[in-house]
């Protein structure tokens, strides 16, 4: 006897990480609950027809910043808010993203959730999570607060070493270090710490993901530019060349291997950073890397356009001036080394004078095409990573359907603590799907702003060829965009909060490179004898 079905997806291509079906999809209650040939749709159940289409897991986005800027202090905005941001993601198929919470100098942890909680509840359209911007991290938070945040389903915490509102000193960085490991959450650091590189760092579940860069140089560099009137847009990605990424890279792995620490790489762009990563993989340390579609596709040329427009095209690490950089990095993303591909979407208006016109107004120098110190960074970039990545990738031959599912789904679901829940098909997880047509059928298409669901007005890949869009987006079995309209269907407060629990990805090796350990390491030893 068949179980009670809502909806049936037939005639498809069902995709995950490792295979390739053509079965029919049943669902119950937001939730696959069969998967065979022909299934037989009972009265009442919608029934979908695919023709041959591939069906592939709701996507993941876990790297994005809503309604928060990293330029605040400059007077800048974020363009999306929390409604804006999740209709755009279920746009380009991504049923589920992970923001970030900033907790308040002197103030809790909790409280920062809580205000995130209420800005999120009721407006997100997709599913969602956050990330905790640590910027006080004291005994209470770190003994108390903490370990009930992981309670309620937040195992991910990001620090930073620079900006004033948010820096942690050394020793503060050492208390979290330690409660994290301990805790097995995920911190992610970003900026610099004294004497080390600057560094986006995520642990979880004792894994630490990294965006590396050398802060010192770029601080010197932009400082030697400014004094030569040279800030034009494209003069960011001078102040940061690929050999301050790789530095970094190379640094972080030494720090993390004698501190037992697996780490993932955010935001990889330098060919030799890659390099360092790969060596590292070949002698079975477990590191992980992380790309952007803007780093696949742009280069620097794009902060070169005429005028100010180059400012659009400004984020860190910066695009690469040498087209030869982004064949290595489709070649890392293709061959393993890469993990994950997220869209950092970060998106502040281009035309506003609280986003990227900073760079105008801000301009000491009364440069005519700015001063890339006062230009936030950031692309807005959540709605287009799934349709790039497949029209790129999989439509281009770069990658099979599978691998596609691996990099934009399915690995983050591991690493952050969904999986299986998210990030595949099989029976017992959310019905999120996206369903792309038949290849005899797709639709070739651009980019265009006015196709877009953000808030954004401009995205950096302006008339880029796209040779599929998604048709349905469907999360928890419920179908929330028509690609054949382009129409979000989900109203405000669909969306729902995730409880994550911790990494199913590998975690400390319990190698250690002299006689030191955390305390609570040799602690649990004594226990287990």
């Amino acid at each position: 006897m068949f179980p009670h079905l809502d909806l049936v997806l037939k005639n498809g291509i069902v995709v995950t990480a490792g295979d390739t079906s053509l079965v029919d999809v049943g669902v119950a209650d937001g939730k696959v609950v069969l998967l065979m040939a022909d299934i037989p749709a009972p009265e009442g159940c919608t029934v979908i027809d695919v023709d041959g289409g591939y069906i592939t897991p709701g996507l993941i986005d876990s790297h994005v910043h809503i309604a928060q800027s990293a330029a605040k202090s400059l007077g800048a905005k974020s363009a999306d808010d929390w409604t804006t941001a999740t209709r755009s993601a279920l746009g380009g198929g991504c049923t589920t993203v992970i923001a970030f919470a900033v907790q308040q100098k002197g103030g809790s942890m909790q409280a920062a959730v809580d205000a995130y909680h209420e800005l999120a509840s009721g407006n997100a359209l997709s599913d969602y999570s956050f990330h905790v911007i640590v910027t006080d991290p004291s005994e209470e938070a770190m003994t108390v607060e903490l370990p009930r945040l992981i309670e309620q389903g937040i195992t991910s915490v990001k620090i930073y070493s620079t900006y004033p509102a948010l820096q942690l000193g050394d020793s503060q960085i050492l208390d979290m270090l330690f409660a994290a490991r301990k805790h097995g959450v995920t911190m992610c650091t970003d900026g610099s710490l004294p004497g080390l590189p600057s560094s986006a760092l995520f642990l979880n579940a004792r894994l630490p993901v990294v965006h590396a860069e050398n802060s010192d140089m770029i601080s010197w560099f932009t400082k030697d530019l400014a004094a030569r009137g040279m800030t034009e847009p494209w003069h960011h990605g001078t102040s940061r060349p690929p050999i301050v990424e790789a530095e970094a890279t190379n640094r972080v792995l030494a720090i993390s291997e004698i501190m037992d620490c697996p780490v993932l790489f955010v935001h990889v762009s330098a060919p030799d950073a890659f390099k360092v990563i790969r060596e590292a993989q070949a002698r079975l340390l477990s590191v992980y890397a992380e790309t952007c579609p803007h780093y696949l596709l742009l280069t620097g040329k794009e902060m070169r356009a005429p005028g100010f427009e180059g400012a659009k095209a400004c984020c860190a690490p910066p695009l690469r001036d040498n087209p030869e950089d982004r064949e290595r990095v489709w070649e890392n993303t293709v061959n393993g080394c890469v993990t994950v591909v997220s869209s950092d979407h970060a998106p502040t208006n281009f035309y506003d004078p609280s986003g990227k016109q900073l760079g105008l107004t801000k301009n000491p120098g009364n440069n005519p095409r700015g001063d890339f110190r006062y230009i936030p960074n950031g692309l807005p970039g959540v709605e287009t990573r799934g349709p790039l990545m497949w029209s790129e990738g999989v439509c281009k031959g770069r990658m099979s359907p599978s691998k596609f599912v691996e990099l934009s789904c399915t690995a983050a679901a591991k690493l952050y603590g969904m999986y299986p829940q998210k990030g595949t098909i099989q029976v017992g997880s959310d019905a999120d799907f996206v369903v792309w047509r038949n290849p005899t059928a797709r639709r070739p298409s651009k980019v265009t702003v006015t196709n877009l669901h953000s808030a954004c007005d401009y995205t950096p890949f302006e008339g880029h060829d796209i040779a599929d869009w998604p048709l349905l987006t469907i999360l928890r079995g419920q179908v929330v965009y028509d690609g054949a309209s382009n129409e979000v269907i989900a109203q405000p407060g669909y969306g729902k909060f995730l409880k994550r629990g911790k990494s199913s990805l590998p975690g400390p090796r319990n190698k250690w490179l002299s006689e030191w350990r955390p305390a609570y390491e040799e602690d649990r030893a004594a226990k287990a004898e």
